[in-house]
C-alpha cells in the first residue's frame, strides 16, 4: 500500500479515536501493526497536535476566559476556579508520565498490553454508564479533580482511553454528562501539549507533516461535536463504546494467538 495512503489512514484513525472513549494510542498501535507501517515519533506528535487544535477551536471561548481569569488573578471566579481545577487534575499524570516516561514507552510496542488496555477501558466505561448516583454537578471540587487526574494516569498505557477514563471518573464523581465531557477535554490540553514538548524537546516538526496535522484536526473537530451529541444525552450511551472496545480487545488477543 502507498505510504501516503497509509499515513492518511493513520491521521483519520487519530482524529476519530483521540476524543472518542476508545484509546487513540491503542488504535494507532494496532493500525500500524496491521499496515506494517511505523512513520515515527514526529508523525505521531504531528497527529496529536492536530487533535489538540480541535479542542482549541471547539472550546476557544472557554480557554480564553480561563486564561484571562488566571492572568488577572480572578481565582475565585467561575473561570478562575476552573483553571485551577484543571491544573490540579493535570498534576498526577504530569508527574508520573515524566518520571516513568521511558518505562511507559516500551508498552507501546506490546500488542498484549494494548489488548489488555482495551479491556480495561471497556470495564471503566461500563461502570460509568451505571446509575450509581445523581449526576447534577456542573463543576468538580478540588478532590474530584484530583481523582479525575489519577484516572488520567491509567491512560498513559496504550489501549486505555484518556477521554474514556476522565469522562468516566467525572461521571462517577457526580458531574453531569456535559460537564464531565467539557472538563475531560479542557484538562487534555496541558497533558497532550506537555507530552508533545517532552517528546520533541526544542526540535521543530517537519513542515511536510502539516497535512497530517490538518486531517487529524478536521476529523477530531467533527468527532468532538459527535461525542457531545451522543454522550451528553445520556451516559448510558457509553455502553456502546464499551461493547466496541471489549470486542476489539478480544479480536487483538485472537490475532496475537494466531500469529
Amino acid at each position: 500500500m502507498n505510504e501516503l495512503i497509509m499515513s492518511i489512514i493513520l491521521a483519520i484513525v487519530q482524529g476519530l479515536t483521540e476524543w472518542l472513549p476508545v484509546s487513540s494510542s491503542g488504535h494507532l498501535v494496532v493500525a500500524q501493526e496491521i499496515l506494517n507501517y511505523h512513520p515515527g515519533l514526529y508523525f505521531d506528535v504531528a497527529l496529536h497536535f492536530g487533535t489538540l487544535m480541535a479542542v482549541f477551536v471547539y472550546f476557544g471561548k472557554d480557554i480564553v476566559d480561563i486564561i484571562e481569569a488566571l492572568l488577572k488573578g480572578k481565582w475565585k471566579s467561575e473561570n478562575g476556579q476552573l483553571g485551577l481545577l484543571i491544573i490540579v487534575a493535570t498534576i498526577p499524570a504530569g508527574i508520573i508520565g515524566y518520571v516513568f516516561n521511558k518505562l511507559f514507552e516500551s508498552a507501546f510496542t506490546s500488542l498484549i498490553v494494548t489488548a489488555a488496555g482495551f479491556a480495561v477501558t471497556g470495564m471503566i466505561l461500563l461502570i460509568a454508564s451505571i446509575e450509581f448516583r445523581k449526576n447534577d454537578k456542573k463543576q468538580p471540587s478540588y478532590w474530584d479533580s484530583w481523582m479525575i487526574g489519577f484516572a488520567q494516569v491509567l491512560a498513559i498505557l496504550p489501549g486505555v482511553s484518556r477521554s474514556g477514563t476522565t469522562i468516566s471518573a467525572g461521571l462517577l464523581r457526580g458531574l453531569n454528562e456535559k460537564s464531565a465531557l467539557r472538563f475531560s477535554f479542557l484538562m487534555s490540553i496541558p497533558i497532550i501539549f506537555g507530552a508533545g514538548i517532552l517528546e520533541i524537546g526544542n526540535r521543530t516538526l517537519p513542515s511536510d507533516l502539516i497535512w497530517a496535522t490538518l486531517i487529524a484536526f478536521l476529523v477530531g473537530l467533527a468527532t468532538i461535536w459527535f461525542l457531545f451529541r451522543i454522550v451528553s444525552n445520556s451516559k448510558k450511551n457509553l455502553r456502546w463504546f464499551a461493547a466496541y472496545v471489549f470486542l476489539l480487545s478480544l479480536s487483538v488477543f485472537i490475532w496475537i494467538a494466531l500469529r
